[in-house]
């Protein structure tokens, strides 16, 4: 017997048989098969170990297509399974019971930090709130607030931070919330010290439990969220910060070799004690992994469950030697200016001032230029490459703007803004306050005429396949500056390496001659090329993707060439 219609499957499943939905979780909250378990169609094959080889397997979907083909996957794989025809369409139809996931009261709203690759969150139950690891810029956070009418009363620090400055003592100072941060942080400000296994009470729904996470840093730690109700207390998710990422964890070596090892066991340790501590339901909401360096690897989801991580996650599925092993083989190289986040940190960061700063004409311009102070022209690359004021330096907000200009700048100098408009100037101003650059020396708007009394400067951007073109003819310098753990994987024959970070340094090194840049897919190159227009040098910037430059006739070398 390989089908069953929608009688005989509510019967084998009232005799004890194992119904498997595999809808995506979306469909099968909407409502599903009383017990039954959801593996989504995509997931199966990943995870046959969790089905039940000791009962016959019911197979459940919409309509009894996608069933069907899960089906014949579980019996090739040994299972004693049926397909349920009709679907859970055919079930309603019958009046059979649905069972439907009771609806949390809580609302979370993520708040996002997509260039530095962080998210914060605020969760509320209509009348008060708590809010976890807010960024510098707090204002937005009280935009939530205000829009959600709910009132801050907690706020919780899963760390501190290396790769922004926090924007939870300001943000507690102005709300009158209590302000959450590991007891044993040394730091000289005011808060609610909490240890591992403390329960903070937020309003008359929220509960949180403090769980010592250490791996990222020796004191981090996490915050498991449960809903009370009359029906009792239920899981809603865990705050992870860098500990539990998607697909991922945080990187443990950010408070240097000398205790890297000691922290990434401890990472894979803590991994597992949220796995054990949380249902399997419970969703998963980490600071780090949306594209920060603070993360060990990167993960395209942008959500999860602990069940999900448990069979995808590195750390789950890994025992500690092979996760060890392969993440400490994986790291490349982060920010420079990670340096400075962690003192900033720990004294209690003022709410920035975001005010424009002093403007300034094109002679003032050239003298800040002249003096070795950075002027930065936020437009895109395609335009700066256009025409630019002769020695500024091209940070493109279309970018990783505040992540590039803070690795590359020497911790100090004074940053002037140019854009083409005030609201340009005010989003670069905000995201640098986020990596405590504060306040820039002086702002432009307009265009780079106006940015400049002598004549503007310019250089090309062309494809791989003009590079390919190019090389028949004449000799060129290729410069790549990927980084190295990208550029060993493969690389184009014949190439000098400096990595992005290394520019302002060693512009000195790149080879006299024709030099065309590129990146792997056109940012740093402009940024790289910024520089070398400022030495004086005749460049091409390659404005592509490094995927292209195979097809295009390049010859490639390396493990993965």
């Amino acid at each position: 017997m390989r089908e069953v219609s929608i009688d005989t499957a509510a019967e084998m499943i009232e005799g004890g048989a194992y119904a498997l939905d595999v809808r995506e979780r979306e469909e099968f909250t909407g409502g599903h098969v009383p017990g039954a378990v959801n593996i989504p169609m995509g997931q199966l094959t990943g995870r046959l170990d969790e089905v039940d080889r000791d009962r016959p397997v019911v197979v459940i979907c919409r309509s009894g297509n996608r069933s069907d083909a899960m089906t014949d996957v579980l019996r090739a794989a040994g299972f004693d399974a049926v397909n349920m025809v009709g679907g859970t369409l055919e079930w309603i139809e019958a009046g059979r019971p649905v069972e439907h996931p009771r609806a949390s009261a809580l609302t979370v709203r993520v708040i996002e930090t997509p260039s530095l690759g962080d998210r914060s969150y605020l969760v509320h139950d209509g009348r008060v709130a708590l809010v976890v690891d807010p960024q510098r810029d707090i204002d937005r956070v009280l935009d939530v607030l205000e829009a959600d009418g709910v009132r801050l009363t907690h706020v919780f620090e899963t760390h501190i931070h290396n790769d922004y400055v926090t924007g939870g003592f300001a943000l507690a100072q102005a709300t009158g919330a209590a302000y959450h941060v590991n007891a044993e942080d040394e730091v000289s400000f005011q808060r609610t010290p909490v240890r591992d296994g403390d329960v903070v009470e937020v309003g008359e729904r929220m509960r949180v439990r403090v769980l010592a996470t250490p791996g990222h840093t020796f004191t981090h730690l996490s915050y498991a969220l449960a809903e009370r109700s009359g029906a009792g207390e239920t899981a809603v998710g865990v705050f992870t910060g860098g500990s539990l990422l998607y697909g991922a964890t945080g990187r443990p070596d950010l408070l240097g070799p000398d205790h890297t090892d000691a922290l990434v066991r401890h990472q894979h340790a803590s991994a597992r004690k949220l796995a054990d501590a949380l249902p399997d339901d419970a969703a998963v909401f980490p600071t780090h992994g949306f594209g920060s360096f603070c993360s060990a690897s990167q993960s395209e989801a942008t959500s999860s469950t602990i069940g999900e991580e448990k069979h995808s996650n590195p750390v789950l599925t890994q025992d500690e030697e092979t996760y060890v092993r392969e993440l400490l083989d994986g790291l490349a190289a982060y920010p420079a200016y990670y340096a400075h986040m962690a003192p900033l940190n720990t004294v209690g960061p003022e709410a920035p001032d975001l005010s424009l700063p002093e403007l300034a004409d094109a002679t003032e311009l050239r003298r800040r230029i002249e003096a070795g102070e950075w002027v930065v022209d936020l437009r895109s690359r395609t335009a700066f490459a256009a025409g630019h004021a002769p020695g500024s330096l091209n940070f493109g907000l279309d970018g990783a703007f505040s992540t590039y200009l803070g690795w590359l700048i020497e911790w100090g100098t004074p940053v002037t803004l140019l854009g083409e408009t005030a609201d340009q100037v005010a989003e670069a101003q905000r995201e640098l306050v986020r990596i405590g650059i504060d306040r820039p020396a002086a702002h432009a708007t307009g265009g780079p005429e106006d940015w400049s009394d002598q004549p503007l400067r310019s250089f090309e951007t062309a494809t791989f396949a003009d590079l390919a073109a190019v090389r028949h003819h004449r000799e060129v310098v290729v410069l790549d500056v990927r980084r190295e753990d990208e550029h060993d994987k493969v690389w184009i024959e014949g190439a000098v390496n400096i990595p992005i970070h290394e520019i302002p340094q060693r512009v000195a090194e790149v080879p006299e001659g024709e030099v065309w840049v590129h990146c792997a897919a056109g940012y740093r190159a402009s940024v790289a090329a910024s520089f070398l227009a400022a030495a004086g040098r005749h460049l091409v910037a390659v404005d592509d993707e490094f995927d292209n430059a195979a097809p295009a006739g390049l010859p490639m070398v390396g493990p993965e060439a």
